[in-house]
């Protein structure tokens, strides 16, 4: 499961990049309006899950396509992205739809619902692994960041993946870090 989770993220990398070869840009990229980076710590304890049993860091790329809804200020769009662990501990991909409110200083507010996939353990087998209970899991993402002009962005960013005790086993998992935006 982890090798399909990597060639999955590998893959939707690769179609991002390979988008941006095409003569017409502007035609080929509508579809995208953000890519995000960034680098987190997995697994951070006294957060919501409350308590760490993983190690290591997490490569985390996103991608927010255009289409987009005005809803209460702000915009939702979907969002496509994944977390690989640097130290083989669970990775996720996920699907969700994101809420973002920007503000005319260039600080904005996201939160998100969503699904997960991972590939880490289902029940707990060792204390260095989270028992996360199912193969699915709920995701919310929470980001607040500034926007440097019109293209890029900082941001300082909370992602949260559990069963919501829809399963026997439900340790949660929080990761928390910093991520680099670039707007098409």
């Amino acid at each position: 499961m982890r090798t399909r989770i990597i060639e999955v993220w590998v893959f939707s990398l690769a179609c991002v990049i390979s988008s941006a070869g095409y003569a017409d840009k502007q035609r080929a990229l509508a579809w995208l309006h953000e890519i995000k980076f960034g680098v987190l710590h997995h697994d951070t304890d006294d957060l919501w899950s409350g308590f760490r049993r993983e190690g290591g860091v997490d490569l985390n790329l996103e991608a927010i396509f255009s289409p987009h809804i005005k809803f209460i200020g702000g915009t939702i769009r979907p969002a496509f992205g994944g977390s690989v662990n640097t130290v083989g501990d669970t990775s996720k991909l996920y699907m969700d739809i994101r809420w973002q409110y920007e503000h005319t200083s260039g600080m904005f507010f996201g939160i998100g619902l969503g699904g997960a996939i991972h590939d880490g353990k289902l029940h707990l087998q060792h204390d260095d692994r989270k028992a996360l209970g199912s193969r699915v899991l709920f995701h919310i993402p929470i980001e607040i960041g500034y926007h440097f002009g019109a293209r890029t962005s900082l941001s300082v960013y909370f992602d949260h993946i559990s069963n919501a005790y829809l399963a026997n086993d439900n340790e949660g998992m929080d990761t928390l870090g910093g991520r680099l935006g670039y707007r098409f």
